[in-house]
């Protein structure tokens, strides 16, 4: 599949948002304060992500997670297992690595 397809997103303030999202190209998300940037990005695609990562993980590992909501969407195609990088300064710890920054790193203990 060449993109992930999101269609009717409701989550938050999206009002039915259906998109196209090109797969291998970098792809920036711009908009009015409000316009539903973050609902898309981190609580749509993200979140659906992250759900579907954790759900194929052992039930073993999975009982030690907490259970992840599926957002507010008719269907989401062509995504991938998803991992975020929030915006904010990185630690104090020199010794941090990106599993760590990103909180991956209590994901792959684990299993």
């Amino acid at each position: 599949m060449d993109a992930i397809r999101i269609r009717g997103a409701r989550q938050h303030n999206l009002r039915n948002v259906d998109v196209d999202i090109p797969r291998g190209k970098l792809v920036v998300v711009t908009g009015l304060s409000g316009s539903g940037k973050s609902s898309l990005a981190f609580h749509t695609l993200y979140a659906e992500g992250q759900r579907r990562y954790v759900e194929s993980l052992s039930a073993y590992a999975r009982q030690f997670l907490d259970q992840l909501d599926k957002p507010e969407v008719d269907a989401i195609e062509g995504l991938s297992p998803a991992i975020a990088i929030e915006q904010r300064g990185a630690g104090a710890n020199p010794r941090s690595i990106i599993a760590t920054a990103t909180e991956i790193h209590d994901y792959l203990r684990i299993l």
